[in-house]
């Protein structure tokens, strides 16, 4: 499990550098887009480290949680870059694959982390 975690980490290391590499020629009027790109990413690496961090089992799963949600937000900023032709679609399939990665690791991460008898609930 530990490395699943760092595998987390490394990924969203590898997402914000992929994000300063191309989005440096961002159009000056839609800068306050780039900077909630970027400090969201930031964010989420804070999350991850966080989590990797925390030792009460709730209180980790509610922070993979967050995460989760800002990979999603995420990409909506990126379909918003799509949409105003900021990035092309290579790009944006790009920044939405490693999205998916990440999200896909911190699900099972978090699926990992909870306790026993939650992992049993049926869903209806």
């Amino acid at each position: 499990m530990k490395q699943d975690k760092f595998k987390i980490i490394n990924l969203i290391k590898d997402l914000i550098i992929n994000i300063d590499k191309n989005l440096v020629n961002f159009p000056k009027k839609e800068i306050e887009l780039k900077h909630k790109i970027k400090e969201t990413s930031y964010n989420l690496l804070l999350l991850s480290y966080e989590a990797n961090n925390t030792t009460n089992i709730d209180r980790r799963v509610e922070i993979q949680e967050k995460s989760i949600a800002l990979v999603k937000y995420l990409d909506f900023l990126f379909n918003l870059c799509y949409d105003k032709q900021i990035i092309n679609g290579k790009k944006y399939l790009k920044f939405g694959e490693k999205m998916d990665v990440i999200v896909r690791y911190i699900i099972a991460w978090r699926n990992a982390s909870k306790p026993e008898e939650a992992k049993c609930e049926v869903l209806p």
